[in-house]
């Protein structure tokens, strides 16, 4: 999937410089496809935000002479147009990107873009399945179809997400010629980096049985998982099988195949697992990214504390 152009009015000058800023994006940062849409569409919403706050349209000169007052204004009009915490430490982690590209290319030299602070995202804490909740829903994936082969295809590909915690974008990624024969399988992931993976044996013949049931004929080099007519499988169709899975399990809303990656790191380390490990297995970059599942871990043992302890379930004894 290639990365979709931006619109923006912006002079010559500044229009080349973005392209060549993305060019570099994508050949020396190695970003995907959707991060060079986010990027793009966070870009293209500033420049045309100056576009209208100064009244002309802007070149690298502008840029140049931009206040630190302009950049919170930007993300006050953000604000304002009711964008979370979140997409908000996004837009302002692309603007200084951008202007970081800027000044190392001897474009613009102006630090007020890179020195205005965000909103600090909210700390999230990854909402994983149950161990019951979570092999439940493999077992019912194989129900949502009358065509046995697409059944087939659920099953393999959840059954892939929480048996080796990928994320969506790696499985679907994935052509013919690198479903999983032994133990271990390689992925690329986020920046494509590489990582090397245990396969449980029912991982593979998960999948092995949805490759024999598939009719469609795919060389080594076509996608592993298809939709119906036969093309690479679109994360949208994934996420509508699960949220018609969730009314039919009691499920909640956090349900999403993403879900089936945060359960595999929780499960994990509910078991005996060593952060660092479950920090290779699911490719984080930053061990702090992984230690978000200890807050997991604790607040189950906590809920299984406040069942289970005397005291919890009978505050009057003394």
């Amino acid at each position: 999937m290639s990365a979709q152009p931006i619109v923006f009015t912006a002079q010559a000058d500044l229009v080349k410089a973005v392209e060549t800023w993305r060019q570099w994006l994508r050949a020396e940062r190695r970003c995907s496809a959707h991060t060079l849409d986010a990027y793009g569409r966070d870009l293209a919403n500033f420049l045309s935000f100056l576009a209208d706050h100064h009244g002309h349209v802007p070149d690298l000169d502008a840029l140049a002479h931009l206040a630190a007052s302009d950049v919170r204004s930007w993300l006050a009009a953000r604000t304002g147009d009711g964008l979370v915490r979140t997409s908000l430490a996004r837009s302002m982690s692309t603007l200084r990107n951008f202007f970081r590209y800027l000044d190392r290319n001897d474009l613009v030299h102006n630090p007020a873009a890179i020195t205005v602070k965000g909103p600090k995202p909210p700390r999230s804490v990854p909402k994983a399945l149950g161990m019951e909740d979570a092999l439940e829903t493999l077992k019912t994936a194989a129900q949502m179809y009358d065509e046995p082969w697409l059944a087939a295809r659920d099953v393999a590909l959840f059954t892939l997400l929480y048996g080796c915690g990928l994320r969506l974008g790696e499985a679907l990624g994935l052509n013919l010629k690198d479903a999983p024969k032994t133990d271990t399988m390689v992925i690329t992931g986020k920046g494509r980096k590489q990582r090397l993976v245990p396969v449980l044996p029912v991982v593979r013949s998960s999948i092995a049985d949805y490759v024999a049931a598939c009719p469609h004929l795919i060389d080594g080099n076509g996608p592993l998982f298809v939709g119906a007519r036969g093309y690479r499988l679109n994360p949208g169709v994934v996420q509508r099988q699960m949220r018609r899975l969730r009314p039919l399990l009691g499920l909640p809303d956090s349900a999403t195949p993403h879900a089936l990656r945060h359960s595999f790191a929780t499960h994990l380390l509910a078991g005996g697992g060593d952060l660092r490990t479950i920090q290779e297995l699911l490719g984080h970059a930053s061990l702090s990214t992984t230690q978000r599942y200890t807050s997991v871990d604790a607040a189950a043992l906590l809920k299984v504390h406040e069942n289970a302890h005397p005291r919890a379930k009978n505050s009057n004894i003394a």
